[in-house]
């Protein structure tokens, strides 16, 4: 039986790597991997996260199960980012649990849609292709809509468009800030606009913040969560820490529940145990307790904050640069200044991207996408250069 299976498409990504690590060249530039990277291109471990695992090294005395609930104190700590500092759980109203990563609580929260009784999801495109993937695999159907216009801003008339054309049973999924793979964000009125038009719809709304403080701070990028969770009796909440806490590897992510009336709690988060329990059993420790350990203590968590906003700072600098070189060759990079986080596309063609890979050796997706945080100071005149040649 298992010769039936059938042969699946090797991972893009993956195979775009390969590619770049095959390169010989000695100026080849990697914007392809979604990971942050300083100014001398390296990924680095946070200071704080160092401190918190020497600590956890030290103190830690059992590696004993946690639950498939994981380890609450992280949970609880990473509240009062996500919701605020005033009521992190709404009256009662929130809960949360540990998943393996930004990914986990996707494929978590998804299926607890699915289970619910919800049969379509409603996604912007272009958007992060594992949403839809994952979404596939779970018998979920798919309604797209526009994100974002060719001028760099966000499609209101699709979203407006999508969220009235909605039917009862239906869930909508939103990128909290950061958006992957465009970097365009709704704008703080856009996010009132449409967080009342949730209001008025029977809509479940799926957020995913993965990026949150990489945008424009962690108070900013929590906005649009915020504002629609004001706003609505029910949601669920997809959160990563491998990206500001740089915890890629270990994969530390958290999904929460909001839901109208504080007794069926209980409930819903005995769901995303039994799915958790089927899936994955119980999220690796490690990288959470790390970030527990790291929000617990004042002083690392000032530590923390000030090596994120440093990374934040490094990317703005990228996107100034890119935004000043205007137009350059057949493209407009202006667009990329008024964006946010890892992740913008560049309109090049398929043969534009292969000569950009085979006569510069700049790689990068297919979409055009790139992670700005692949550029430096010291390549970005390149980059810049191998744009103006490929397109103009």
């Amino acid at each position: 039986m298992l010769t039936d299976l059938q042969q699946q498409p090797a991972d893009a990504l993956l195979a775009l790597i390969k590619l770049h690590n095959d390169d010989p060249r000695a100026d080849k530039i990697d914007l392809g991997v979604g990971v942050y990277r300083t100014g001398r291109d390296n990924t680095p471990v946070f200071g704080a996260i160092k401190a918190a695992e020497q600590i956890l090294v030290d103190t830690q005395d059992s590696k004993a199960y946690l639950g498939p609930e994981g380890d609450m104190g992280f949970v609880k700590a990473l509240m009062p980012y996500v919701f605020g500092k005033d009521s992190p759980d709404m009256g009662g109203r929130i809960e949360g649990m540990q998943t393996p990563g930004g990914t986990g609580s996707l494929r978590l929260a998804l299926a607890m849609v699915k289970r619910a009784g919800y049969k379509r999801i409603i996604v912007g495109k272009p958007s992060w292709p594992n949403h839809n993937q994952i979404c596939a695999d779970l018998g979920l159907g798919v309604v797209e809509f526009s994100h974002a216009k060719a001028d760099g801003t966000t499609d209101m008339d699709a979203v407006r468009g999508a969220i009235a054309a909605a039917e009862e049973g239906d869930a909508i999924l939103l990128h909290g800030c950061c958006h992957n793979p465009t970097g365009i964000d709704y704008s703080h009125a856009e996010w009132d606009e449409i967080a009342g038009l949730l209001a008025e719809s029977k809509i479940l709304p799926v957020i995913d913040l993965a990026y949150q403080g990489l945008g424009q701070g962690m108070e900013e990028d929590a906005y649009g969560l915020r504002r629609v969770l004001a706003a609505v009796p029910e949601a669920l909440i997809c959160y990563s820490c491998d990206k500001n806490f740089g915890l890629y590897r270990d994969r530390v992510g958290a999904l929460y529940a909001m839901v109208s009336d504080p007794a069926d709690l209980a409930k819903v988060m005995s769901n995303g145990h039994s799915l958790a329990r089927a899936n994955w059993s119980q999220p690796p420790d490690h990288g959470g307790a790390a970030v527990r350990i790291v929000l617990e203590d004042e002083a690392l968590t000032a530590q923390w904050l000030d090596e994120l906003d440093k990374m934040r700072d490094r990317m703005r600098e990228v996107r100034a640069k890119l935004a000043a070189a205007g137009q350059t060759g057949g493209v407009d990079l202006s667009p990329l200044g008024g964006q946010n986080g890892l992740f913008s596309i560049i309109p090049f063609t398929p043969e534009q991207v292969q000569a950009m890979r085979s006569k510069h050796g700049i790689y990068f997706a297919g979409s055009g996408r790139i992670n700005v945080a692949g550029l430096t100071m010291g390549n970005i005149e390149q980059f810049l250069a191998a744009v103006a040649d490929v397109t103009g």
